[in-house]
């Protein structure tokens, strides 16, 4: 039945129309924006998950970016603990050369001094952003020193900052309230180290005005050499006490850049998840846009042609 008051034809083709806009539409808006996914909308679940670990991902940029000061923190405290044993073993020398006889002991311990002026220049100079793990001037002990090393998400939504952990009484060289807390101020027993079994003799390196026992490893013209050979002992132990400390930050070192290259890749590898989910692709939607657009043109002529369709009519009321 052909109607001047319902175009059945018409309200089809409208119908038609308006689906293949709303598709043009949503493909549009996926290839402008390059996301499958761009709001809670299009798909609610994957777009939780995406913004999820996005968030994630800047906890774990915020993350490397820690990983990069600790590993600054460490390599400037294990850049100063070198060179200290390079200074220690210059004053070992020094010490063995005062065992020959004729020496001008006096100069040799004018050249100690100064080396260890160098050794505290070195202690002091070994600060980054304020962090400083070799000289302490605290009553209270440096303690443990923490670098944020991970952020995890548990299977329960829970989320926690792992870190990287390093006791500073492993590396602390100079002390100014607590000798003993430190490696170059501290007091050695040289008779426990050569097992001579004639009694306690304690010396130590430097005195910075913290209580110490013992004597200051220093030499003068009468200095006898068994003396000279207790303070080398008590040097060569200092010396193997430094390079297990450097050892140590050296495995630090080692583990905070592993840990950093974990967390880019870790970072990498969640981008791509997320790209799995949301992102558009683009060979696709650049595919079904074109097929659209041609649908869209053909819905627009059949729109046309049914609402022609009753004019027609008008012929059947012409003379």
């Amino acid at each position: 039945m052909t109607s001047i008051m319902t175009n059945a034809a018409a309200m089809a083709a409208l119908q038609t129309l308006r689906s293949i806009d709303n598709n043009l539409e949503m493909t549009q808006r996926r290839v402008s924006s390059g996301y499958r996914v761009e709001t809670a909308a299009d798909n609610a679940g994957y777009w939780s998950i995406a913004t999820t670990m996005r968030s994630d991902n800047a906890a774990l940029s915020t993350v490397s970016d820690a990983l990069g000061l600790g590993a600054a923190t460490v390599d400037t405290a294990y850049t100063a603990l070198d060179n200290v044993v390079d200074v220690m073993s210059t004053i070992k020398a020094k010490l063995v050369a005062a065992r020959e006889p004729g020496v001008d002991k006096n100069k040799i311990n004018e050249e100690m001094t100064q080396l260890k002026n160098q050794l505290i220049s070195s202690a002091q100079s070994a600060s980054f952003s304020g962090e400083n793990w070799l000289y302490n001037t605290n009553a209270l002990e440096l303690g443990t020193k923490q670098v944020v090393s991970s952020f995890v998400r548990g299977a329960d939504g829970s989320v926690q900052v792992t870190t990287l952990d390093f006791d500073t009484a492993e590396s602390v060289l100079i002390d100014t309230q607590d000798a003993s807390r430190g490696f170059l101020t501290k007091s050695i027993d040289a008779d426990a180290l050569r097992n001579t079994g004639t009694g306690t003799r304690e010396y130590y390196l430097l005195d910075m005005g913290g209580p110490t026992g013992g004597d200051e490893i220093a030499i003068e013209t009468d200095t006898p050499d068994d003396v000279i050979d207790d303070m080398i002992a008590v040097v060569d132990n200092v010396i193997q006490q430094l390079t297990d400390a450097a050892a140590t930050l050296g495995a630090i070192t080692s583990r905070i850049e592993m840990q950093d290259n974990f967390v880019s890749n870790l970072m990498d590898v969640i981008d791509k998840g997320i790209g799995r989910l949301v992102d558009a692709d683009m060979n696709e939607e650049s595919t079904r846009l074109k097929a659209l657009q041609t649908q869209q043109q053909l819905g627009i002529q059949a729109l046309s042609i049914a609402n022609s369709s009753a004019e027609k009519l008008l012929t059947l009321f012409q003379r």
